[in-house]
């Protein structure tokens, strides 16, 4: 392989080495296909559109002197290529160029062309292609942004290395989406810095930005807007120029916004067409101010070509920071004037369908030496440089992959294969001396070349491009070359507090439409200019809601003390050992812990807090549940079971019960450690929500709400199993009646739960914890007045009923007798006789 000095002097050497262009007089007349070794292609907007608005159809037959001078530039760096045999020695380059009309359905077929096999000129379906040899090696081009993103993700998929001369936008330097794109110009991000830079430097902040409605200036647009909002540049207003529809209705509302929001510095991020026509609008309402342009217009002829453009302000614009390309202007004459020699002899042909690739310019065939002046356009001239460049880099390529020195390369025609995807790697490595401008790509496919900053200058009727600054790889600019077309011929002001005292700032137009974003993480009012972070209001303790929560909690609490002690002085009586002994003195403690645990729903909350809220919550509901459930199974047997029971009631009622609640409590344990985990604590849960709020209530997530569900559900399960025991139980004669206690308090609780489900899901955030709250409140005391009021009752005001003789079914095991067994008292006839 060549060294890098060596190459380097080798294109130095041809690209501008050559002080003499005898080689002209041996150039192919062929504009647009030339045979060779290895074939380049290339695609360019040769013919342009025209539009019928009323039909929605286009005509591609206008022809593009611009484009097709560009298109000429492509076929010069080949046929210089060709021209020296120190490059490519042996092996000789080619080229098809075709029309693309900027318009997607017709660079699709020029591209399916490029793809099809070398060969048999047909695109098989293969599941992998590392081994396939398309018709072409590399593409130069398409022009616009657009354009490529029809063709690029294609050209990737094929690992087709695409050399862009034009498309500017940024996305496409996403090298997983476009992996094989290449630019020899540079991306819209560093325009739009340069453009934010510009503004800043004259202390503008008060911007309107309008784009083409395409790929182009949609995103152009964007990325200014996102720039303009990190440099504290006030964006008044935005809007976009239609391209596919006629544009004339939508420039009218466009420049009346402008207007209304009296700024005096807007951006152009257009195509060249779409910008024609916003000015032409603007010269006709009379607007005027500072105009910043983008690349595409800035020097276009369309635009410089109309004299009125002198009245509207000062236009400044950026064009690419390039070099000459030397003898364009003479190659051209020279091709032009062959091709007429060659017309003498020869008839001309029909007219071809404009929408065939194979013959992209039909008026071609009339070009003559007059004609040459094409390539001294401004445009042509911008240009030149990037497909020349576009053109030398894939030689360079070329030349390392083919192993070339000054008088061979690795190459036997009819067998070496050029794989497209083998020329990625080196593109990406290249590094090339062009008219002493050393040119490199970097690790997404981008140019190391800034911008010249430029100002219409008007002589006459023409207008002059005034080198006013650079930028590369900072902004620099001489203030001093500046021309204002103010009365005072000072710099034009446009502030957004313009106007305004000292403490006071203008707020954007009420009539301005165009809205910007909030930044992640802040929110505003409707008809706010300015976003804020978001405050949280939360349950605190001083809140009507709360107060009542916890006067209701603390007389609750009252009640549970005063049931306890009045437990505990009797504990060794029947009832208190009917109704569970010990474990009722435990259900008491659990109600109690319940309750207080409520108070984790009042205040600030933690990470703590809300870790233990929902499950501390339903915890203690189980343990007096299972407690509950222990004694109902315990009537169930009796009662079911009444000859079985008896033997192993003290095992039922000890041991037995005991192990039935400590595993309910293990079970429900392990749910709550399970959604304790799943549950993103609250910090989490602040950084990942959504912000599209001002203010708020704070709450703490209950999330997954299948966990909790789970939860509150296996209670109710215990509530449910309950009252299934005790329901149809037997009412044992002249004994109490413990089965009507479980069975209304457990369906009490059972309702209560299963209501607060539709309830619950359909409230706001706020709402949520105080019904919440109130629901476990609520089924706190059912369970406390359903099961253990009555037993009060019992021991205060019946004490002669507590005894063991009216407890004995559920203490002794004695079956209950049914109804229908009971003696019936005499009458006195049976008594007489």
């Amino acid at each position: 392989m060549a060294s890098t000095s060596f190459r380097l002097l080798v294109f130095c050497s041809v690209g501008y080495g050559l002080s003499s262009n005898e080689w002209f007089k041996d150039i192919p007349t062929d504009l647009f296909n030339l045979s060779g070794d290895i074939i380049l292609g290339g695609l360019f907007p040769i013919l342009s559109e025209r539009t019928d608005y009323l039909l929605i159809y286009f005509y591609c037959f206008s022809l593009d002197q611009t484009a097709l001078g560009q298109s000429l530039v492509m076929k010069y760096a080949i046929d210089e290529v060709n021209a020296n045999s120190d490059i490519l020695p042996g092996v000789r380059l080619g080229y098809r160029i075709y029309n693309t009309c900027r318009q997607p359905s017709v660079i699709v077929r020029p591209i399916l062309s490029f793809l099809a096999n070398r060969s048999r000129e047909e695109l098989p379906v293969k599941c992998n292609y590392t081994d396939y040899d398309p018709s072409i090696s590399a593409i130069i081009g398409p022009y616009s942004s657009e354009m490529v993103s029809v063709i690029g993700k294609l050209m990737g998929f094929f690992l087709v290395p695409q050399v862009s001369y034009g498309a500017t936008s940024d996305k496409f330097s996403d090298k997983t989406t476009y992996p094989s794109f290449f630019r020899t110009v540079p991306s819209d991000k560093w325009q739009v810095e340069v453009m934010v830079l510009l503004i800043q430097e004259f202390q503008w902040n008060w911007v309107a930005v309008i784009g083409s409605e395409e790929e182009y200036g949609q995103m152009g647009m964007q990325e200014f807007a996102k720039m303009a909002e990190k440099s504290s540049l006030c964006v008044a207003y935005q809007g976009l120029i239609p391209v596919y529809t006629d544009p004339g209705p939508n420039i009218d509302i466009i420049i009346s916004n402008i207007k209304a929001t009296n700024v005096s510095v807007i951006v152009v991020f257009s195509l060249s067409e779409p910008a024609a026509e916003f000015f032409k609008g603007v010269i006709k309402h009379n607007l005027t101010g500072v105009w910043i342009g983008s690349t595409s217009w800035t020097n276009n002829r369309k635009l410089t070509s109309i004299a009125e453009m002198r009245n509207i302000g000062t236009i400044i614009g950026f064009t690419d920071k390039t070099q000459d390309v030397h003898f364009l202007p003479e190659y051209a004459h020279a091709l032009f004037d062959k091709i007429s020699q060659e017309r003498k002899n020869s008839t001309q042909p029909p007219t071809i369908n404009n929408h065939n690739p194979s013959e992209p310019c039909p008026e071609c065939w009339n070009l003559s030496p007059a004609n040459a002046s094409m390539m001294e356009d401004p445009a042509v001239q911008q240009l030149a440089f990037s497909i020349y460049t576009a053109v030398y880099t894939v030689v360079e390529a070329l030349h390392q992959l083919l192993h070339c020195n000054k008088t061979q390369c690795d190459w036997k025609p009819g067998t070496t294969k050029i794989y497209p995807w083998k020329l990625m790697p080196i593109l990406k490595n290249i590094s090339i001396d062009v008219n002493g401008t050393k040119f490199q790509f970097d690790s997404n496919g981008n140019p190391n070349i800034g911008y010249n900053v430029m100002q219409w200058v008007w002589q006459d009727s023409n207008v002059h491009f005034r080198n006013v600054g650079s930028f590369l790889p900072s902004l620099s600019i001489n203030k001093s070359l500046f021309t204002w077309h103010t009365k005072d011929s000072t710099v034009p002001v446009s502030t957004c507090s313009a106007a305004c005292e000292s403490g006071q700032v203008r707020r954007a137009n009420r009539d301005d439409i165009q809205c910007t974003q909030c930044p992640t993480g802040e929110w505003s009012t409707l008809l706010s200019t300015s976003c804020t972070k978001p405050t949280f209001e939360v349950l605190s303790w001083d809140r009507t809601e709360s107060v009542l929560m916890v006067l209701a909690g603390a007389l609750l609490l009252l009640f549970h003390g005063s049931v306890l002690v009045l437990l505990l002085r009797h504990r060794s009586t029947p009832l208190v050992m009917a109704s569970g002994g010990p474990l009722a003195i435990v259900a008491i403690i659990s109600l109690m812990g319940a309750c207080l645990s409520l108070v984790l729903f009042l205040g600030q909350p933690t990470d703590t807090v809300c870790l233990l809220q929902v499950p501390l919550t339903s915890f203690w509901q189980t343990v007096t549940l299972s407690i509950i459930a222990s004694i109902s199974l315990q009537i169930f047997f009796v009662s079911e079971f009444p000859e079985r029971a008896a033997p192993h009631l003290r095992t039922i009622r000890g041991p037995g019960s005991w192990l039935l609640v400590l595993s309910c409590c293990v079970a429900q344990a392990g749910i709550c450690g399970w959604f304790a985990l799943e549950c993103p604590s609250l910090s989490v849960y602040m950084e990942n929500m959504k912000i599209n709020f001002v203010s708020s209530f704070l709450t703490c997530p209950v999330e997954p709400v299948v966990g909790f569900a789970l939860l509150q559900g296996f209670n109710v399960v215990l509530a449910l199993v309950s009252f299934m025991c005790t329901f149809m139980a037997v009412k044992p004669l002249h004994q109490y009646n413990l089965s009507r206690d479980i069975t209304f308090s457990c369906l009490i609780y059972c309702v209560l739960w299963v209501t607060f489900i539709p309830i619950y899901i359909g409230l706001k955030d706020q709402m949520k914890s105080i019904v919440h709250v109130s629901f476990s409140l609520g089924s706190n005391f059912g369970l406390m007045a359903s099961y253990f009021l009555p037993k009060c009752y019992l021991i205060m005001r019946k004490p002669e009923l507590n005894t063991a003789e009216h407890f004995c079914t559920i203490l002794e095991g004695v079956p209950p007798t049914p109804p229908q067994d009971e003696p019936q008292p005499k009458t006195e006839t049976e008594s007489v006789q």
